[in-house]
């Protein structure tokens, strides 16, 4: 039988996403200024959206349930993801793996038989998701988001171009990450119930993945040649001089960011390690930008509150996948994710019984495939979100824009991952 909470925390979601998609009412309700535009400032941030709700869940449980009630449902929460995302988000933003990823994007660019303005841009919107497989997806998002903001959204204006490269963006990470069996949210969720190893998901996820990432990229940057082409693209932010980059810096950045994706499973371990980069970065300043700690706090934020208000939701959603044969579920899953989490998505899916591989498949294709489609879909996203929504117009990314701009990438993804394959 569903529970009084279970019910109001679903509806207390479908007001967070009702919210999400309500942020740029908000963001020009505060640019207007008045007595509350703080309020309506704290409103339009989509990090602290399911924050918020998640906080009016908690005091309705403390009023229903007891203080000690509320307190032990927290306590059942999984953190690890919110908390991870953070850290990953601090490391791989600082300022020697930005300048080390920078180089290898040069070097690649240089390989390529483009124009280096084409195969740069090319470069960030394939190679960078796509090695979200092995860095883990939030990583590749942080990287990805802070090379197109300082190399090619400090324009102003140019939304079109802007909404069009995030849409692609959000799709190629969601896809990117599913070469591993590790690196992926949706992934990792399901991988050792379905005992899928990293040979698994190269072979019948990998290749297709790597398709449609490359498929969008070309496309992308066909389509934005114009711009690409023109303009005073490619300067450093901030342009002012700085030191020359340590490589030794440059190479302890490294073995912090390798070490906490080795630890991605081990909260105290990588918290640990985030303690240990922060002193190490304050020791070396000369050689830092300011570290996104900020940011990375929102979106573990945001996170967060959607691990609290998820988590009640299984009441409906277990039973409505349980329900749908291999194809439907595939559409389903797809849509499903753009208004749920897709790695709670495809663990409540891991506990239906008597499941076929061919489901299983459809099940997290249909999560990956949706997981750009909007800033709650994926973990990464709101990382992304937040690097980069200060290059809008209204400082904030529209949702129904982005989720325009993600639908042709995501059908590419849909028909990469809908060729024939092993399962029949």
């Amino acid at each position: 039988m569903v529970s009084h909470t279970e019910v109001v925390a679903s509806i207390l979601f479908a007001i967070a996403i009702i919210h999400t998609f309500s942020v740029p009412v908000f963001a020009r309700l505060a640019n207007q200024g008045g007595r509350h535009a703080g309020l309506w400032h704290l409103l339009s941030e989509v990090e602290a959206v399911f924050g918020v709700w998640a906080c009016a869940l908690f005091v309705w449980m403390g009023l229903t349930l007891g203080v000690k009630g509320a307190v032990e449902y927290l306590d059942t929460r999984n953190f690890t993801e919110p908390a991870f995302v953070f850290v990953i988000m601090v490391v791989a933003a600082s300022r020697p793996i930005i300048e080390l990823v920078r180089l290898a994007v040069d070097g690649v660019a240089r390989i390529l038989p483009v124009r280096g303005e084409l195969a740069r841009f090319f470069v960030v919107m394939t190679l960078v998701p796509l090695s979200g497989s092995f860095i883990t997806e939030p990583a590749a998002m942080t990287l990805a988001a802070l090379l197109l903001r300082q190399a090619y959204f400090r324009r102003p204006g140019q939304d079109g171009f802007k909404y069009l490269t995030v849409g692609v963006l959000f799709v190629n990470v969601s896809i990117g990450g599913v070469l591993t069996a590790y690196a992926a949210p949706p992934v990792l969720m399901v991988a050792h119930t379905f005992g899928w190893d990293t040979a698994f998901m190269a072979t019948h996820f990998g290749w297709r993945a790597a398709g449609a990432v490359i498929l969008n990229g070309l496309a992308l940057t066909w389509i934005c040649r114009p711009f690409l082409l023109n303009g005073d693209l490619g300067v450093s932010e901030g342009g002012e001089q700085r030191p020359p980059m340590s490589r030794v810096v440059m190479a302890v950045h490294v073995l912090f960011l390798v070490a906490i994706v080795l630890a991605a499973h081990h909260i105290k371990i990588f918290m640990a390690l985030l303690v240990l980069f922060i002193g190490y970065a304050h020791a070396y300043k000369r050689h830092q930008s300011p570290l996104l700690l900020r940011e990375g706090l929102m979106v573990g934020f945001f996170l967060a509150g959607l691990v609290v208000l998820g988590g009640l939701q299984q009441w409906w959603l277990q039973d409505l996948l349980a329900g749908l044969s291999p194809l439907v579920l595939y559409a389903g899953a797809t849509a499903l994710t753009a208004v749920t989490d897709n790695a709670a998505l495809t663990y409540l899916g891991s506990l239906v019984e008597g499941t076929s591989e061919l489901w299983r498949y459809m099940l997290v294709a249909g999560a990956v495939t949706g997981g750009g489609l909007t800033v709650i879909a994926n973990a990464p996203n709101p990382a992304g979100f937040s690097i980069l929504k200060g290059c809008f117009g209204d400082g904030t990314i529209a949702p129904l824009k982005l989720l325009g701009s993600a639908a042709i990438p995501t059908a590419v993804a849909a028909v990469m991952f809908m060729l024939p394959n092993a399962f029949g």
